[in-house]
């Protein structure tokens, strides 16, 4: 099958598959994202798709076999966290987390980046200049002025306690 043969062959068929698809899987993002994976594979087969049963089958049962092996997946996904029996309901982030959330949402997008990495995935000022593509200087402007903001926009709530009293 030639490129312009394939291309034809898609343009013809795409809908119809995904409307089988939708069919036998009952969600149609599903059924077009496991088409469109079919498609590709098949791409990478199209010499041979015309030798087969026929292409269109040949990409129907690639695209049912993906939307089997994904329902696999997620069911199993689904017993390994009931096996870990995990709380089912979390107690929400504190007061100091919200307000630490909100600081950081009203810094800079760079500020909050680099915070980030720093205080929360305790990545070093060089490591983080290697993924951000900036000097380790301006790293650490980032910070300390982060580090500034934050300590301006936190200590303008008192510090909470969960007893009523002082801290």
């Amino acid at each position: 099958m030639t490129e312009e043969e394939f291309t034809d062959f898609y343009t013809r068929s795409v809908h119809r598959l995904t409307g089988h698809l939708y069919v036998m899987t009952g969600d149609f993002h599903e059924a077009q994202d496991v088409v469109q994976e079919a498609f590709v594979r098949a791409w990478g087969h199209r010499r041979r798709l015309a030798e087969d049963l026929g292409p269109e089958a040949w990409v129907r049962t690639v695209a049912w076999r993906l939307a089997v092996s994904r329902w696999r997946r997620v069911v199993r996904g689904q017993r390994a966290w009931r096996r870990r029996g995990d709380p089912a309901v979390s107690d929400g982030p504190g007061p100091g987390a919200v307000d630490l959330e909100r600081a950081l949402r009203g810094m800079p997008a760079r500020q909050r980046q680099c915070a980030a990495l720093y205080y929360v995935c305790d990545l070093p000022v060089d490591r983080i200049a290697a993924e951000t593509r900036l000097s380790t200087g301006t790293v650490k402007t980032h910070l300390s002025r982060a580090r500034a903001r934050l300590a301006g926009l936190l200590d303008d709530h008192p510090a909470r306690t969960t007893d009523g009293g002082s801290p």
